[in-house]
């Protein structure tokens, strides 16, 4: 059973497996604060694990949450209070903090949407100089949930990130040689990052030869945005 419809949910709707629940559905806006948007997350989290009970409930949260200067918001404690209420209501659950999804689509509001669409229409790009991220190709994370279930990996918290963080710096580099022009930047000196964590999953990405960066965003680039 997939709940949800967006570019998480969709890399499940080909082979997914009639024993497990994935639920990618729900607030997605790291910003939002209306409190309407948390309980229909929390009311369908609670609904599907009820009519469900018998599956495994694999929930995406968010790899957010390690974010220092989101530690307080509304967002990252619906989050962790999600990510409880699955651990205390489901048999057997999976929990994957993803951080940033890269793939077909999406909401266009995204980083690298946002970016990729500022570049073709030749707008001025605001660059936070100190800001980082972690990109992952969507298809790494459809991936390495199939691996964690087929291994039996049930009743853990794992974080669905890359090796490697980018500055924005660097993405918007790559952006350019990627489309072979000159982007019209404005650079902020300000931003922050975070480091993730990824001991059950590093394996995955040195196993299938995609530990060079840049070659990891490059291809990003060539499988979604050629």
């Amino acid at each position: 059973m997939i709940v949800g419809n967006g570019l998480i949910a969709s890399l499940f709707k080909e082979n997914y497996r009639s024993d497990v629940v994935f639920f990618a559905s729900g607030v997605s806006n790291s910003l939002e604060k209306n409190e309407s948007q948390f309980e229909r997350e929390e009311n369908l989290i609670k609904d599907t694990l009820a009519e469900e009970s018998d599956k495994i409930f694999v929930y995406f949260s968010t790899c957010s949450i390690y974010d220092s200067s989101k530690n307080g918001s509304s967002y990252v404690l619906h989050k962790l209070k999600m990510e409880q209420l699955v651990k205390n209501s489901a048999k057997e659950f999976l929990i994957l903090r993803v951080s940033n999804a890269v793939g077909k689509g999406g909401n266009p509001n995204l980083l690298i949407n946002y970016l990729i669409r500022s570049a073709k229409e030749e707008n001025t790009i605001n660059v936070h100089t100190k800001a980082s991220r972690n990109l992952i190709d969507a298809e790494d994370v459809k991936n390495i949930t199939e691996k964690l279930l087929n291994e039996n990996y049930l009743n853990k918290i794992v974080n669905l990130a890359y090796l490697h963080n980018y500055s924005v710096v660097e993405i918007l580099e790559i952006i350019e040689r990627f489309y072979h022009k000159k982007l019209d930047l404005n650079l902020v000196k300000s931003g922050s990052g975070y480091d993730i964590n990824i001991p059950e999953t590093e394996n995955y990405f040195r196993e299938n030869n995609l530990t060079s960066k840049d070659d990891y965003f490059m291809n990003i680039l060539q499988k979604y945005y050629a």
